[in-house]
């Protein structure tokens, strides 16, 4: 499998170039608002303790785009939801994120070194600190939907910790990771990676998005409709992560790279070849645009991201 494969085409490279240069600053402002909110709420370290704080916040900024708080957001403003109201969220589903990643990263799982450019939480810490530090994550997530500053109504936040118990539960994440831990053993067609996949990434992705609707007590069309655009894009997004580990470096993707292949992983790549994920990539990218349209100019973002996606080189 080569590099040259992978390579988008000239035309794709001066689409994204022109016209993503807005899009890209929106993203980097993004980040750089959740990370102050997640400043504030992770715990400073402090007493006998502190060592896991130090895990957490190691782990928390070790960089990353925060694709998943920037759907939050990019949502969130389909419906004029409150901006601290949505950072909040936008910043719980990072911690949970996160956790996976501290847990996904450990040996006795994908056993990973590197995460984001740096060494994983295990390496600089130890592993029962870095269990710890997902076990710590995790539920300072739901500290932080359940608290009245993240919407006045109790039953909006309830919604949203149900919600989210759900995406990142046995049925969701956990399940996806599950499945996908005994992959190497079993031999997935197409549409038993899809639902692999949309358990483990696509779960969280669908929370991001739907999580808005429920802010802003939109009601069950938006949900519905934000739930199918999560789909697309939280597929998209896994197939162009194959597409980086199968061809791309370990430096542009900030990990160790092969290593689906090496471990017999179901993925769409693993089913279809280079080319035929980049088609289905393009296609899932379109289908995302186009669920969303409804929304106009204020979903510029959203679609944005789903071109973004095809395009990504990390």
């Amino acid at each position: 499998m080569s590099l040259s494969k992978f390579a988008v085409s000239s035309d794709e490279q001066r689409k994204a170039g022109t016209a993503d240069t807005s899009f890209h600053a929106d993203m980097v402002s993004a980040a750089k608002e959740v990370d102050a909110v997640l400043e504030q709420l992770l715990p400073q370290p402090h007493g006998l303790h502190h060592r896991i704080h130090d895990a957490m916040r190691y782990a928390v900024f070790a960089g990353g785009k925060r694709l998943r708080p920037f759907l939050v957001l990019s949502s969130s403003a389909l419906f004029q939801v409150e901006r601290e109201r949505a950072l909040r969220v936008a910043a719980a589903i990072e911690a949970v994120h996160t956790y996976s990643l501290v847990h996904d990263d450990l040996p006795c799982m994908d056993d990973d070194d590197l995460r984001r450019g740096r060494p994983t939480t295990h390496k600089v810490f130890d592993e029962a600190t870095a269990v710890l530090t997902g076990d710590g994550l995790q539920t300072l997530a739901f500290g932080i939907i359940s608290a009245r500053e993240t919407h006045p109504s109790g039953e909006v936040r309830c919604e949203l910790v149900a919600r989210l118990s759900r995406a990142a539960g046995c049925e969701g994440m956990i399940g996806g990771q599950m499945v996908d831990m005994e992959a190497g053993q079993n031999r997935f067609d197409f549409d038993q990676t899809v639902v692999l996949q949309r358990m483990k990434t696509g779960a969280l992705f669908e929370f991001c998005c739907e999580s808005a609707a429920v802010l802003a007590s939109a009601g069950p069309e938006h949900e519905e409709r934000l739930r199918n655009y999560a789909r697309d894009i939280g597929l998209l997004f896994q197939i162009t992560d194959d597409l980086l580990d199968a061809v791309g470096s370990a430096e542009s993707a900030g990990k160790k790279t092969g290593k689906d292949a090496a471990q017999g992983k179901a993925t769409i790549l693993s089913i279809l070849g280079v080319e035929g994920a980049r088609a289905q990539a393009r296609k899932l990218a379109d289908s995302a645009a186009s669920v969303i349209s409804v929304y106009g100019d204020k979903s510029n973002n959203l679609r944005r991201l789903a071109d973004y996606l095809v395009t990504r080189q990390s």
